[in-house]
């Protein structure tokens, strides 16, 4: 078993102005800098002994942030760890969904189980490595807003995050992940969506 605490990258400009990024590989700001740093902080007691990450540049930035921090080698990157691909969706604003009369989710956006099962494999392909390096502690994974709210999902059975909850920037979440590859959820951070 392999305690995974699952942080979303910090903050990006497209954030700020409420864009969806998907797959578009927008960077961090020095808001999202600072939130990497605090991240650091609220993960610097919990024995981490390694880090991955999705290799989009605000997360890449926001592991190596917290690499740094912690003392812990560059992270590794998984492909898997992506945000969700939200295709034509990319880049709009809410207003801009809302004109076209469509929500983030469209027609031609990644679906949550093909999210789920390759993050999933992701995780079992680091904890795999982690084993294999001979560590046992806990390990850090940085990814998405989207991918961890679809994880957290799985992992708790549908049960969370709860109607109009929204996953912060910089905020942790921790899992265990089984022998068998299973999921499940120690705890999470959600904030309401009008916070």
């Amino acid at each position: 078993m392999t305690v995974i605490a699952l942080v979303r990258h910090g903050q990006t400009d497209w954030n700020l102005l409420g864009r969806v990024q998907g797959r578009t590989d927008i960077p961090l700001n020095d808001t999202g800098r600072a939130q990497a740093r605090e991240a650091a902080v609220g993960l610097s007691e919990g024995g981490y002994e390694a880090i991955a990450a999705s290799p989009l540049s605000r997360a890449r930035e926001t592991a190596d942030i917290i690499a740094d921090a912690l003392g812990l080698e560059p992270p590794a990157l998984y492909d898997g760890l992506v945000e969700r691909d939200y295709a034509s969706a990319e880049g709009l604003t809410a207003d801009d969904l809302w004109e076209r009369r469509r929500r983030a989710m469209g027609p031609d956006a990644e679906p949550d189980e093909a999210v789920a099962t390759r993050a999933i494999a992701a995780l079992r392909h680091a904890a795999a490595a982690h084993a294999e390096a001979g560590r046992t502690g806990p390990l850090i994974a940085v990814a998405h807003g989207a991918l961890i709210r679809v994880l957290i999902a799985v992992a708790s059975d549908g049960a969370f995050p709860l109607p109009g909850e929204r996953v912060e920037n910089g905020s942790h979440h921790l899992f265990e992940l089984d022998d068998d590859g299973v999921l499940s959820l120690r705890s999470y951070s959600a904030a309401p969506a009008d916070a």
